[in-house]
Order: C-alpha cells, then structure tokens, then sequence
C-alpha cells in the first residue's frame, strides 16, 4: 500500500512535470506548489535526483516527436538536408554556450539564496507581464502593416467592388513583417547566441527556461513557431547533461542503493513525463499556430499571485 501511494505521487509529479516544462509557465513554481501539498516519502538525495532525472523522460518526447527533423544520419535526408540538419544543431550548440559557461557556475548560489516562493512569485508575475506587452506590441504591429496592405476602395457609382481579404490571406505576410526568422532552420548563428543569452535568465527560479528563450526569440525577431521548436532543441543538451550529471553526483555520494519504492517512483515519474510531454507539445505548436502567448502571461500572474497568497498567510500563521 505504501508503495502505491508513493508511486501514484510520481505519477502525479510526472504529470506536472510534462506540462510545465514546456509550456512558458515555470515547473519550478509548480514545483514549489506541488511539493506543499504532495511529499514524497523518499530520501533527500534521491527526492533532488527524481526531480532532475524525470525531466530525462520529457527530453525524450522531443527527440521521438522531431526525430527526422534531427536525425543527420536519416536516409530520407538529401545531403543539403542533411547538412542542413548538422547546421541546426551546430546553433542548438552556440545557443548552449552561455549556459555552459555562467549558468553551471551559478547554479548552485542561485539555488542557495534565490530558490524560495517570493522569487518564483515575483519572476511569475515579472515574466507574465512581459508576455502580455510583447504580444500587445505584436498585434499592433501587424494590424499597421495589414492596414497599410488593405486596399484602397474605387469611389463612383460604377466603380468595381474590391475583394474582401479572407483572414488568412494575409496572415503569412503580416507575420513575415513582424518576424525575420519564420522557421527554426533560418536561425543564424548571431539568434542563436543572443536567444542563449536569454536562457541563462532561467538560472532565476520561476524565469521558465521555456519562457525565458521564447521571449528571446520573439525579440531576436523569430517567430513564435520558430522560437518555441528552437527552445525545445536547446533544451537537449542542457537539460540531458544536468540529469546526467545530478545522477552521476547521486551515484558517488549514495551508490547504486534504492529501494524498490525508489525504482517504482523514478520509473512511473519518467514515464509520466516523457507521455504528458509528448501531448503537451502537441498542444503548444497546435495553439500558436492560431494565438499568441498572452494567455500564459495571464496564467502565470495568476500563478504567481496565488504563490504569494499562499505563502504570505503561511508566514502569517
């Protein structure tokens, strides 16, 4: 019984886990939340290892879902698509210098002295407002460029009426205006840089690496399909190389010590990830296709509002 308890709290850490490491809304404040009210009944150097190695199961779902389009090696590949392919991970690896470089350094003063609900409330709320003004900024950007596109209607009574312009026929122009960079292969190596510049933000719990890279992007003049797939191909290295490395730290400091229960819960937690992630995705390059990020700036005050809320009365009491 006690084991089934545990591992239906993976699983529901799992869940979390999928959905927010994607999504630009900050795992780490839902984290923060879920560890209130659902505590794994497990060590503290295992607990700090399973929240690393489940987001193992949600890089996972990046390389299943693009396989082929990173995949240099694939015999469906011509050869300038495969150099293509070599060329996009050749900026996956400029955008992960900057990361490498400070964010490992960092990382642990970061955690020692930032990691706590005020700043995950704060950098909820701060990065939430950013989204809204962005997008605010775009809309009004492509509503002037489809104005100065709409033509101008012949006046007299024997004037040719002019065609309405469908709701899509211009929307392939109007984000060309907006974003230089229409998709992830176009990324030069100056974008890959400046959008890694903007990851190492995330070293700030409750930032959202997502969130922080895809703000980037958008300012670096990607558009929103190209800076969310290029967040995602960022996060490979990175995040594959933080949960090799906090595995190998658990194995010199602990060994290959685990109780059944621990097997279970790190399973059933990377297994959770890796489906929730593939579905999350899914979601997300479905959604911006049609909408922009100002729902998630609405979602994340909202989060952080409610962190501060909960917290403040915990203080109080």
């Amino acid at each position: 019984m006690d084991m089934f308890i545990e591992v239906l709290k993976a699983f529901f850490i799992g869940v979390v886990e999928g959905i927010t490491e994607w999504l630009p809304i900050s795992s780490t404040g839902h984290m923060i939340l879920v560890d209130e009210f659902v505590k794994l009944n497990v060590s503290a150097e295992f607990l700090e290892l399973f929240l690393v190695v489940i987001q193992l199961g949600a890089i996972m779902a990046v390389l299943i879902l693009y396989f082929h389009k990173l995949n240099p090696f694939s015999p469906k590949k011509t050869s300038a698509e495969k150099r293509g392919t070599w060329r996009l991970w050749g900026m996956v690896a400029i955008g992960c210098i900057p990361a490498a470089a400070i964010g490992l350094t960092l990382d642990d003063f970061f955690n020692e002295y930032f990691y706590n609900a005020w700043t995950v409330a704060i950098a909820l709320i701060v990065y939430g407002v950013v989204f809204i003004l962005l997008e605010r900024r775009n809309r009004r950007r492509e509503a002037a460029y489809l104005a100065s596109r709409a033509p101008r209607r012949p006046r007299g009574a024997h004037a040719r009426p002019v065609p309405e312009v469908g709701p899509g026929d211009d929307g392939d122009d109007a984000e060309m205006a907006l974003f230089r960079v229409r998709t992830v292969d176009e990324i030069d190596w100056k974008t890959s840089l400046k959008i890694g510049c903007f990851q190492m933000l995330a070293i700030i719990p409750g930032t959202s690496r997502s969130g922080s890279t895809i703000i980037g992007g958008m300012l670096c003049g990607c558009s929103r399909t190209a800076a969310a797939e290029f967040t995602f191909f960022l996060a490979i290295p990175v995040m594959f190389g933080w949960g090799v490395l906090k595995l190998i730290k658990y194995l010199m400091a602990v060994g290959l010590a685990m109780t059944a229960t621990e097997i279970a819960v790190l399973v059933v937690g990377i297994v959770t990830a890796f489906v929730v992630s593939v579905i999350s995705i899914k979601f997300l390059m479905g959604y911006i296709k049609k909408n922009d990020f100002t729902a998630f700036g609405v979602y994340r005050i909202i989060v952080g509002l409610v962190v501060l809320a909960y917290f403040g009365v915990k203080v109080l009491l």
